[in-house]
């Protein structure tokens, strides 16, 4: 009996099963979860300020529903300060590893009072003849989210007013200057200063202030007279980088209290820390005063009158200048811009 002999394709080989530990649904649903706290630890803080600065609409309340347990777990643990710490080593190379960080900032040693200069002084307020107009070429204007959208309303005007000028701008989000651990302010400004060369630098930056912040040794907790000299301390640094021994001119803008009372404590603070670092250079640094102009007698509002007309010059957020308020806010500037520069700057 003739026997049949299989010609085709071997039959497929079953693999045998994996050795070891096999993880259960129970497991996985547990290293989920766990991955979840971690996340919520680590990011709490973010989820909550992110919510916080939404419009108002059930998308608010649903993020902050999350973000404000969250914000508290990663407040008590620490670990939101851990994750800043890491993003900072981990964050792109700027080119801020040169001089400028506030930790270099240069003391008075031995409690030595330091010279009047003629720098303190605006020769327009004492009657005399401001040293000859640089050509205006190039403004700067940088900051934090509250540069939004004046950057941009500062550009169009210099734009339509046709005269060569161009506007550089360069927010940096999320960043403040009593939190250098994810940006030095200090060395951001110098490499701007290298990298731009402008003869004009409009700075609004304060949004994201209120950290504490080291000088001397100790810790400085917001937002007491020696937090604020140290923040005037910062920004007078960046002042001096910014108008470039003298030959440029600084625009720095004071900021619109808050809705939130707690944030008007640290906007009161900064703003009156912005008003002492520029006395050493006010020939070159002008305080633009803008909290008074849209929160008169420091008290918060939406809307005020533009135009003969009642409008919302504030963001949802109550922090934030919408482009209304911004055209508001543009309207000082431009003038101190154009009593430094003249006629090209426009009207």
């Amino acid at each position: 009996m003739a026997v049949e002999q299989h010609t085709g394709p071997p039959p497929p080989q079953i693999p045998a099963p994996p050795s070891g530990r096999h993880l259960t649904a129970r497991d996985a649903l547990i290293c989920i979860g766990l991955c979840t706290l971690l996340l919520l630890a680590f990011e709490g803080a973010s989820i909550r300020r992110s919510g916080e600065e939404m419009q108002a609409g059930w998308e608010r309340s649903l993020v902050l529903l999350v973000g404000r347990p969250a914000g508290a777990l990663s407040d008590a643990t620490g670990l939101g300060a851990v994750k800043n710490r890491l993003v900072a080593w981990a964050h792109p190379d700027d080119g801020l590893s040169g001089p400028g960080g506030f930790d270099e900032s240069a003391r008075v040693a031995g409690g030595a009072v330091a010279p009047v200069t003629p720098d303190a002084f605006d020769p327009r307020a004492l009657g005399a003849r401001p040293a000859p107009r640089r050509p205006l070429r190039r403004v700067l204007a940088t900051g934090d989210s509250l540069v939004q959208p004046l950057d941009a309303a500062l550009a169009r005007a210099f734009a339509r007013g046709g005269t060569g000028v161009s506007v550089v701008r360069d927010p940096r989000l999320g960043t403040g200057i009593s939190q250098s651990e994810l940006l030095d302010w200090g060395r951001l400004a110098t490499s701007q200063v290298r990298k731009q060369r402008p003869e004009a630098v409009v700075v609004f930056l304060g949004a994201n202030e209120g950290f504490p912040m080291r000088a001397r040794g100790r810790e400085l907790s917001c937002c007491g007279p020696a937090w604020t000299a140290e923040y005037a301390t910062r920004a007078r640094q960046m002042m001096n980088t910014y108008r470039q021994a003298g030959v440029a001119r600084v625009y720095w803008l004071t900021l619109p209290l808050p809705r939130d009372h707690d944030r008007q404590a640290i906007s009161r603070a900064v703003n009156a820390a912005i008003v002492v670092a520029a006395q050493p250079y006010r020939a070159q640094v002008r305080v633009v005063d803008v909290s008074a102009l849209l929160t008169p007698h420091g008290r918060f509002r939406d809307a005020m009158d533009v135009g003969g007309r009642e409008r919302i010059v504030r963001e949802p957020d109550g922090i934030h200048l919408n482009p209304t308020g911004a055209d508001v806010a543009l309207a000082p500037l431009l003038r101190d811009l154009r009593a430094d520069f003249g006629v090209k700057v426009p009207r």
